[in-house]
């Protein structure tokens, strides 16, 4: 470490939130999502008769069979029941580790996820109170299998009975849209050339949703329009408040080119150094 990280590293930790008042905040928000959900319940009807409508636009559109996919994930009982598994376990504790790790590491960036997690997380709610909407495992017309009760593990008890989830909540995915967001997230934060790898995790969680029968195509395009308006109208500013960080990755200088090397080299005149560039995009060092 030299003299030029040490202020941008003190910045930094002026600029991180309090931890106590994230965590009650992000608490708070869960709570008011899950009660939120709640309300929506009881809608049996009217969540069957969008269900077929939404089938009915899907084969309009000429989207992919949902049936295609599962097909390729009931090839072996081992398959379905990993995909039942990610579904049931990655989708939550993966969006609290990315958002734990921006804290951390770019706390700028955290308060634009958060932000942009909330603002989709509550635009998805009003949704689920207007158009209520049973997931295709549900309608016969699909011929899908429910993995979940077939296979297991399941997150679902009976809709008649399961007092904790709200199962005519399927559209928008926000299976689909927060690993979404952590993917872009930790494309704009990091610096590796290998960043565009975090794809992958919305694109499996896709197929999981999707194979499982869980949720409709249509389910993750609507919270992928959701995201696209949440990141547009929210952007991430500098710790002063005078202006937006820019979202593009960080680019290497002339002053990087000597790190490792035990050499110093000067940066140009009229070059940004790394370590102001990191103030301003968060960029790993």
């Amino acid at each position: 470490m030299n003299a030029r990280t040490e202020p941008s590293e003190a910045k930094t930790a002026i600029a991180r939130p309090p931890l106590v008042r994230e965590l009650l905040l992000v608490a708070g928000l869960f709570v008011v999502y899950k009660f939120g959900r709640q309300l929506a319940t009881g809608h049996t009807a009217e969540a069957f008769r969008n269900a077929d409508r939404v089938w009915d636009l899907e084969r309009t559109l000429q989207l992919p069979g949902e049936g295609s996919v599962q097909d390729l994930l009931l090839h072996g009982d081992t398959l379905i029941h990993l995909a039942n598994t990610y579904y049931a376990t990655v989708h939550f504790p993966a969006t609290v580790a990315f958002l734990v790790w921006l804290y951390l590491r770019r706390p700028t960036h955290y308060v634009w996820a958060r932000r942009v997690l909330a603002a989709v997380t509550a635009a998805a709610l009003l949704v689920h109170l207007t158009f209520p909407l049973a997931p295709p495992r549900m309608l016969a017309a699909t011929g899908l299998v429910d993995t979940g009760q077939v296979y297991g593990p399941s997150v679902y008890g009976s809709p008649q009975t399961d007092q904790l989830s709200n199962q005519f909540a399927a559209m928008p995915s926000l299976h689909f849209g927060w690993a979404l967001m952590v993917a872009i997230g930790l494309i704009v934060t990091t610096r590796s050339r290998r960043r565009l790898l975090w794809l992958l995790h919305p694109l499996l969680t896709l197929l999981v949703i999707v194979g499982t029968a869980n949720h409709y195509w249509l389910d993750a395009i609507v919270a992928t329009v959701m995201l696209g308006i949440a990141l547009a109208v929210i952007r991430p500013r500098a710790s002063s408040g005078a202006g937006p960080v820019s979202l593009r990755p960080p680019k290497r200088t002339a002053t990087t080119a000597g790190r490792g090397t035990g050499k110093l080299v000067p940066a140009a005149r009229g070059e940004a150094t790394v370590d102001d560039e990191s103030e301003l995009v968060g960029a790993a060092r």
